[in-house]
């Protein structure tokens, strides 16, 4: 997809809404925001292209039921207005959709959920056939159950993972801004229309928290996602919910992030950009040269420390001997195995533990590369 108006063409696209387009403190949830967005996003409905929504706002809708007066910063309050908010969210979207004959499904996620293998398996077999039944799935952070996952913006970088997840033709991304800015409007700052690589943001001040102060993202975080979108193959489009339905017709709105590579695994996706890391692995100068080509897995041999407490499966940084952060990606042993193993080559590993030492440290296909390396 070249550009916008290749969204008229799109078989299947992610579209997701912020906390602050669809609530405030005062009102609660926003029920003409609702059905503006069903109305916008009936009619790509209706002219054959499948339809994934990720709706943040279920902790938003829980503040006053729960007689909150603004977002709450403990997890314990946070996760009771998602328990109470979550049901409320979805029960306006049922009672939207249907108004034009459609079942919507809710899904809650973690990131988690997306990148183990299982859960990643049964997350995509389960949204697919929803979407082959026409059913339009409501996806939302499980923050009534999640823990570290409630963290900055994470439904922003969430839909892009589903977005890859569902193998989407593309990713739109609403909020209360309808741009990209090179800095604040109030300062003078002026739209972007187009950006084709990350040189195209440079200079670029970005804010901080949605107006209404329920949300947790912003415009930095809609940049990320759009980033990470970009990086997987998948264009994006950043504007605001009142644009919705002019964007989705494929015109001259918004901040259109060109598609820059061919799709990436989610796994990696995830390692660069949302993996919180368990430990530390410290390269000698041959690794890092080795590790940086991204194709070479990391062997027992280049490593010189390791730092922290991980099990096998965790994911862990991966840097030179100066700091550096090259990569980061999934060990393959605990880190009480590591010590005795460094500097030596899988050959003499072999001989004096067993052939179960013959495993690589990290696999190149679990390994990330990440900040200049990328």
């Amino acid at each position: 997809m070249k550009d916008r108006a290749g969204l008229l063409q799109a078989k299947r696209i992610v579209v997701k809404i912020g906390s602050s387009s669809l609530s405030s403190v005062d009102g609660g949830l926003d029920v003409g925001a609702v059905e503006r967005l069903e109305e916008a996003l009936n009619a790509v409905l209706a002219r054959g292209t499948q339809v994934v929504l990720v709706s943040s706002g279920a902790i938003a809708a829980g503040l006053a039921p729960l007689g909150l007066e603004r977002r709450p910063r403990d997890l314990a309050t946070q996760q009771a207005a998602a328990g109470v908010g979550q049901g409320l969210l979805v029960a306006h979207y049922s009672r939207a959709f249907a108004r034009h004959g459609r079942t919507v499904a809710q899904v809650l996620l973690t990131a988690d959920d997306l990148v183990r293998r299982t859960h990643y398996a049964n997350a995509y077999r389960s949204l697919d056939k929803l979407l082959a039944l026409g059913v339009v799935p409501i996806v939302n952070e499980n923050d009534a159950v999640a823990t570290h996952e409630i963290r900055f913006g994470d439904n922003d970088r969430l839909a892009a993972l589903v977005a890859n997840l569902v193998k989407a033709d593309a990713l739109v991304l609403l909020s209360d801004v309808d741009a990209v800015y090179t800095a604040p409007p109030s300062a003078g700052g002026t739209p972007l229309r187009t950006i084709s690589s990350p040189a195209d943001l440079e200079g670029v001040t970005l804010g901080s928290i949605g107006r209404a102060g329920v949300g947790t993202g912003g415009m930095v975080t809609k940049v990320q996602a759009a980033t990470i979108g970009a990086q997987s193959g998948i264009p994006t489009l950043v504007t605001s919910a009142t644009l919705a339905a002019e964007a989705l017709r494929g015109e001259e709105v918004g901040t259109w992030f060109e598609a820059r590579r061919g799709r990436r695994p989610l796994r990696l996706l995830w390692l660069e950009h949302l993996a919180t890391t368990r430990g530390r692995l410290v390269l000698d100068d041959g690794a890092v040269a080795a590790v940086g080509s991204g194709k070479r897995s990391l062997l027992a041999a280049g490593i010189v420390a390791v730092e922290g407490e991980f099990a096998s499966g965790d994911p862990v940084e991966i840097a030179g001997a100066d700091g550096t952060v090259l990569a980061r990606g999934l060990v393959n042993y605990d880190a009480d195995e590591l010590p005795e193993m460094l500097g030596q080559s899988t050959d003499a590993l072999r001989e004096r533990l067993g052939a179960h030492y013959e495993r690589v440290v990290v696999h190149a296909d679990d390994l990330a590369l990440v900040g200049a390396k990328r």
